[in-house]
């Protein structure tokens, strides 16, 4: 009996050798990903908030637009990637840094951009993560950004390490760490390697009372990976923290799994930058309920509740008399 893969190769070459049936194929694959049912996060009660100095001041997507796109955060990124190990390639880290250095010379103070790196150093700037989860570490580029902001946040991060990728050397875990430390990171680092769809499912249960308050979806392409993906880590998100998914411009089944699981929950507030020529979007977790209705509840509770006990008495009392 033939195995699926050989099933697999031989429907790919039937495909290749019939005239029209590749863009046929390709429609079928697009409509079934638009429509295809996607794994839903196993939200629980009561999830726990990131330390906030004042709970009634609450962070807006907006703001965390407003500080992605500001020169502050390129300016800040610049200056990490000039402290890292230079590559060849794709990620060549010269001309990433001549871009943020000449488009500021170019268009000055109007310039208005936001990547990936702009977006996690606005992100860990605001809200001071303890805590940080990233899948799709690769270099540590971005953990190396999110580092040198907060550099007694712990860091988890789970990748497959794959020795080349999109054109660049990839060397492992040992070589993330050296990045970390080269920006001045001294908080605890843990990286596991292999596919995430199994990996963060086997570590978190291990670990069940580990949530984060900034996470990075930077992994599987497509659209049941990245919702997988997205599906194991948003219950562990705090509420106050923030998820920040890349590549949604130039990838997208990422912007339809975002709009599915994200923008259509009232449990985020969602910005996306598709400006640029990958996409990057932010979301932050909500409460289930606003403070002020919490709090409202709590502290009419107990004159509610005395006022149900003094009825009951004088139920009682009424009965005694006749």
């Amino acid at each position: 009996m033939a195995s699926f893969a050989e099933v697999r190769r031989l429907t790919r070459r039937t495909v290749r050798q019939v005239p029209g049936a590749r863009p046929l194929v390709r429609q079928l694959r697009d409509g079934w990903n638009r429509v295809r049912p996607l794994p839903l996060p196993g939200y629980a009660a009561d999830t726990p908030a990131t330390d906030r100095s004042n709970p009634w001041v609450r962070l807006t997507a907006q703001t965390v637009a407003e500080a992605a796109t500001a020169h502050e955060s390129a300016s800040f990124v610049a200056d990490v990637l000039s402290r890292l190990t230079p590559c060849a390639g794709l990620g060549d880290l010269t001309e990433s840094r001549a871009f943020y250095r000449d488009a500021v010379l170019e268009f000055g103070r109007h310039w208005r951009y936001a990547d990936l790196l702009t977006t996690l150093r606005a992100a860990a700037s605001l809200i001071r993560p303890s805590s940080y989860l990233e899948i799709g570490v690769l270099r540590g580029r971005s953990a190396a950004v999110v580092a040198a902001s907060a550099p007694e946040c712990a860091i988890y991060g789970f990748d497959l390490w794959q020795p080349q990728f999109a054109g660049m050397p990839n060397p492992g875990p040992d070589f993330v760490r050296q990045e970390l430390c080269a920006v001045g990171h001294s908080g605890a680092t843990v990286l596991v390697s292999g596919d995430s769809h199994r990996t963060v499912p086997a570590f978190l249960r291990e670990h069940p009372d580990l949530y984060f308050d900034l996470v990075t979806i930077d992994g599987d392409k497509s659209v049941l990976g990245a919702a997988t993906d997205l599906a194991n880590t948003l219950p562990r998100l705090k509420v106050g923290g923030i998820v920040v998914s890349d590549d949604l411009a130039i990838f997208p089944p990422i912007m339809r799994v975002w709009e599915k699981m994200i923008r259509r929950d009232s449990r985020y507030s969602s910005w996306e930058f598709l400006d640029g020529e990958w996409g990057v979007a932010a979301a932050i977790r909500l409460p289930d309920q606003p403070e002020y209705v919490r709090l409202g509840r709590k502290q009419d509770a107990e004159p509610k509740r005395e006022e149900r006990r003094e009825t009951v008495r004088q139920g009682a009392l009424g009965r005694a008399d006749r």
